[in-house]
């Protein structure tokens, strides 16, 4: 219930459209009560005197009340479902902005499937508790209040006939509520993770393809579609059974009128009129009892869709800008680690007792085998996430202590695993930029080896990229993801083994432009080529998360330690490899 008082906040955002719902829906109930009334009394004139004038009148007014029922019945339709999509418009926007709020170490832990889900099938279905259950669920007990009073007035014995049915009602709606609930869970969370599994196999197709594993793709995916199916038709059975018990006690109810209303009307205490009114308001009593197993299953799959949007909704990003963060102005560059040690969780470090300073214009080398700490250095530069323990410095400035936009304005990183955006050459270069000059983007195409390339496509920068960058090869998404970096122009620059996607050639030709834009920027590199690290200003030699050697490259090599290992395992046998000769881009490996 606590869920479903925090889903009604984004209604009464647009409180001119539910009041509007509101008003239209009372007006539509008190209209739809006059009908019945007066065709009670019609009967009752009839038998009476049966005078036409008396008959046309009534009939008129019940023609009138009618057409006022379905415009009033119109509007309430039209405010209540504006309303919804305003709300659910509302609610996609907060998870949409929540998302972007938070760090890398949320989305390690979260299937890109299942937030799709979330954001797609969990909030239609609180559109729908909006639309049906806060303005039609509403009228359910306007209707029933309002029909039992006008019959009360009328002959209150009859009344408590018909009220004693009531307990067993809502008997079975709290009962079918407390068993859907942990259906609708159930199905919100195996659409996630289908969504989950179709997304995967899309995005891997071609692995899909090379490893002919079709039939194992469609065993996992049918398992998860064949578990909504179930879910699903129990909560169907049980939603079915509640349609065809509140027919039965419906029935049964009317029945029970019918013999006791016969009896008042023969003792003198009800006339033919008003027996047939009271039939005609169990008439419309009938659609607030058929809707109460409708209303119950709305808000149960509501309840289950917004407890799985308020699970994000909720989190609290461990990377967050403080209240009183300061933009960072554009840097020199100074960056210095003070005993930095970072844990993903609570038993695991990444990295411990990290201390190091890098002056501006330098280039540090990280190396290390798998699982060294290599990248988690590099991602709390900018802030993808949060050291545990020591702090980070950038021209004096703690990084925790500015905002995150300005500190990722001056801190560029060009990661190994590159994602291109479904849009032309040129929106991808200049991504997150409101405005760019075009000779700018040149500029930087030329800078990162991809001029000549986009120059020989059919609409040049303005050539589409597929989904993913598909049509390019993975030498030409890293030059471009180099060139979309580059074009921010920050003062201090991550290389994550860029240049590991392509030929020696291209590098060779890539490594002389990037001497000309890491020229005066402070730049870390993770790489295993020898050309990178023989330049270096300094090397940090990491192994189990610490830093175990430190140096240039002829002092670590004099050391004879771990920096002399991965020189004869890795970077020697480069030496004895004849220098690439730039002929053309080449062929990206």
């Amino acid at each position: 219930m606590r869920v479903l008082v925090r889903l009604t906040k984004y209604a009464f955002r647009h409180k001119w459209y539910l009041i509007g719902a509101y008003a239209a829906m009372t007006a539509s109930s008190l209209s739809a009560l006059v009908v019945p009334r007066m065709l009670g009394e019609a009967i009752d004139e009839a038998l009476a005197s049966g005078l036409q004038s008396r008959l046309l009148l009534l009939a008129g007014v019940i023609v009138l009340f009618s057409l006022l029922r379905g415009m009033f019945s119109y509007g309430q339709r039209y405010l209540s479902e504006s309303l919804s999509q305003r709300s659910a418009y509302d609610l996609r926007e907060d998870f949409f902005r929540k998302l972007q709020g938070m760090s890398f170490g949320f989305f390690d832990r979260e299937q890109t499937g299942d937030l799709m889900s979330k954001a797609t099938q969990d909030v239609e279905a609180v559109r729908l508790f909006v639309s049906m259950g806060m303005v039609r669920g509403l009228s359910i007990f306007v209707t029933l209040g309002a029909v039992l009073t006008l019959m009360a007035v009328m002959n209150w014995r009859l009344t408590l006939v018909c009220a004693a049915f009531l307990p067993i009602i809502l008997w079975r709606a709290l009962s079918m509520s407390r068993s859907l609930r942990p259906i609708w869970m159930k199905v919100q969370e195996e659409t996630g993770a289908m969504t989950t599994v179709l997304q995967e196999n899309l995005s891997g197709m071609r692995v899909v393809k090379a490893f002919g594993a079709r039939a194992y793709e469609e065993s996992k995916f049918n398992s998860r579609a064949d578990a909504i199916a179930r879910l699903t038709y129990s909560a169907t059975r049980l939603f079915a059974s509640q349609g065809s018990l509140m027919t039965f006690i419906f029935t049964s109810a009317t029945g029970a009128i019918l013999w006791y209303g016969g009896r008042e009307v023969a003792a003198g205490r009800l006339t033919p009129g008003e027996l047939a009114s009271f039939i005609l308001f169990m008439g419309l009593l009938g659609m607030p009892v058929r809707m109460s197993g409708w209303l119950m299953n709305t808000l149960s799959r509501a309840s289950s869709a917004g407890q799985r949007l308020y699970d994000v909704l909720d989190a609290e990003s461990p990377v967050t800008e403080k209240p009183d963060a300061t933009p960072l102005p554009r840097v020199a560059g100074h960056i210095a680690f003070e005993n930095v040690s970072v844990s993903y969780d609570d038993s695991v470090s990444a990295v411990s007792n990290i201390d190091f300073e890098a002056r501006p214009g330098q280039m540090i080398a990280l190396l290390g085998g798998p699982g060294s700490g290599k990248s988690t250095i590099a991602h709390v530069i900018p802030r993808f996430y949060d050291v545990s323990e020591g702090r980070i410095n950038i021209d004096g400035h703690d990084v925790r202590d500015v905002t995150l936009s300005s500190l990722r304005h001056n801190v560029g990183i060009v990661m190994q695993d590159v994602f291109v955006f479904s849009a032309s050459v040129k929106d991808n270069i200049a991504y997150g930029l409101d405005e760019v000059d075009m000779d700018e983007v040149v500029r930087a195409a030329k800078i990162a080896q991809l001029h000549d390339f986009i120059e020989g496509l059919p609409d040049g920068y303005d050539t589409w990229v597929g989904e993913r960058g598909v049509t390019l090869s993975g030498g030409q998404r890293q030059r471009l993801a180099i060139a979309r970096t580059l074009l921010l122009d920050p003062p201090a620059l991550i290389l994550d083994d860029s240049t590991s996607s392509v030929d020696m050639a291209t590098e060779h030709r890539l490594q002389e432009a990037l001497d000309e834009v890491t020229r005066g920027r402070t730049t870390f590199v993770i790489a295993h080529r020898l050309s990178t690290v023989r330049k270096a200003d300094l090397i940090l030699v990491l192994d189990d998360g610490e830093i175990v050697e430190r140096g240039t490259h002829e002092e670590l090599l004099e050391r004879n330690g771990f920096y002399r290992g991965i020189y004869d395992l890795q970077l020697r046998p480069q030496d004895y490899s004849p220098d690439p000769v730039p002929v053309g881009l080449g062929g990206d490996a």
